[in-house]
């Protein structure tokens, strides 16, 4: 019987969202262990969260002139911040202690969880969850963060925007920016969405909060989010 593995590309709007969100890393943890005990294994790619958006607001104001690599390089140092620290929360006996840095690296599983975090400019850590998903022959990526949907318009300025149960990639397309500047907050990037949209892979877009969304889903139960395909 295949494998089952899973990547994950786990919001920085999670993780720290003013603040560490300790709270929500445990029950991330609790969770992932569970299924890791079911036989799953998992690739799990952190994003950047406030970390990445204060220090680049803090260069942007330091240098008169900076440019977007110059952002994109830091907020990947961001990323690969929070990356470690979910690595020594859930601790070596299940994640590798070296992160993921490069999608060209040989991604091995000798840990039944690998973690990872930014890998290089031009997109956000996303796309190195669509790079990452390639390398492993995954078809899925599960986006974790704190939206809930995919609209057809922001539903904090309209009341009565529509969400989507299940929209494909060129749908989404037309729905987001079409290029990529560090900060961006979309559902999924741009750049990694066409990324996927070519590699045939799906995305699923899901709130993190309650854990129990991502537990649900993983057992097999129905999707309280979104099914890019």
């Amino acid at each position: 019987m295949e494998e089952e593995r899973i990547v994950i590309s786990l919001g920085g709007s999670l993780i720290v969202p003013e603040d560490i969100d300790s709270d929500f890393i445990k029950k991330f943890k609790e969770t992932i262990l569970h299924h890791v005990s079911l036989g799953k294994k998992f690739v799990i790619i952190t994003g950047g969260g406030r970390t990445s958006r204060k220090y680049t607001s803090a260069l942007s104001v330091v240098m008169e002139k900076i440019t977007t690599k110059q952002l994109d390089w830091l907020g990947i140092y961001a990323t690969r911040l929070n990356a470690h620290m979910l690595q020594m929360a859930i601790g070596e006996d299940y994640a590798k202690r070296e992160i993921i840095e490069n999608s060209d690296e040989e991604i091995d599983f000798s840990t039944p969880i690998r973690i990872g975090g930014g890998t290089k400019p031009g997109h956000s850590s996303d796309g190195a969850a669509v790079e990452i998903a390639n390398k492993i022959g995954a078809k899925k990526i599960i986006n974790l963060s704190n939206i809930d949907h995919v609209y057809d318009s922001d539903p904090v300025s309209n009341i009565n925007a529509k969400k989507f149960g299940k929209i494909s990639w060129n749908q989404y397309l037309d729905l987001i920016p079409k290029e990529w500047v560090p900060g961006l907050s979309t559902p999924f990037d741009p750049i990694a969405s066409k990324e996927a949209k070519e590699s045939g892979i799906q995305v699923v877009i899901m709130n993190g909060k309650p854990i129990d969304n991502l537990n649900t889903y993983l057992s097999g139960g129905k999707l309280d989010g979104t099914l890019i395909s």
